[in-house]
């Protein structure tokens, strides 16, 4: 069966009315990212990171997998499918795919502010108190500004092998997330979804300047097509 790997960003969210994680000026949500989004954020302030991400995920609770998300599951019919997601949202898994690889963390999922691989399922508020088994305060299960990104080699791998790459909802501008593409065998086909893209169209290269809800169907038809 051939290989599919789906590399999207917070273009595809967006769409769902999630913000995208940074805005012009750079701020998220009126924050500056460096205050929400890095461990020195965290050890300065504590309380107001964990308010932060239990804003927005009461935000996620209130939205909906959209026809980008969607569509995208169909091409599990013929293809085997993974997703390599910058999202920390769970769209994707909503929406119904069955492969989904998230590089920034969820944040539907807490973890040990101690040991790394200790991740729990958590739907509601973190709030200070909230321990692990290792009576270490929680925090969202999320890859800030200066940390490892502990699935990098995984999605590397999987990009490796894809027959075909499906780049939607971001620019492949942010690092280590953008050098994936890389390792992408010369022969893979790859099309890039982007209302304004910045690159034409060129061989193995396919340019569809669509929003994620529009572009996103168009390749999925012709896929299941070919």
């Amino acid at each position: 069966m051939r290989k599919i790997i789906i590399l999207s960003g917070a273009g595809i969210s967006a769409e769902s009315g999630l913000k995208t994680f940074r805005d012009s000026d750079g701020l998220w949500e009126g924050y500056n990212v460096m205050e929400v989004a890095s461990p020195e954020g965290w050890r300065k302030n504590r309380s107001l990171v964990l308010d932060f991400y239990n804003q927005r995920r009461r935000q996620l609770k209130t939205v909906e997998p959209n026809a980008a998300h969607k569509a995208l599951v169909d091409l599990e019919e013929k293809f085997d499918v993974h997703i390599i997601t910058q999202n920390v949202d769970d769209l994707h898994e909503r929406a119904g795919s069955s492969q989904v690889l998230h590089l920034h963390g969820e944040l539907l999922k807490a973890r040990s502010s101690v040991d790394e691989d200790l991740i729990l399922d958590w739907y509601e508020d973190i709030c200070e108190g909230d321990l692990c088994k290792k009576n270490s305060q929680l925090r969202p299960h999320i890859v800030w500004f200066g940390e490892l990104v502990p699935l990098l080699e995984p999605a590397i791998e999987l990009t490796a092998k894809a027959d075909y790459i499906i780049i939607v909802g971001t620019s492949m501008q942010v690092y280590p997330a953008a050098s994936l593409i890389h390792y992408a065998k010369p022969e893979a086909k790859i099309y890039f979804i982007d209302p304004k893209p910045n690159i034409a169209s060129q061989k193995n290269l396919k340019v569809i300047a669509e929003k994620a809800s529009t572009g996103v169907p168009i390749v999925v038809e012709q896929m299941l097509n070919s």
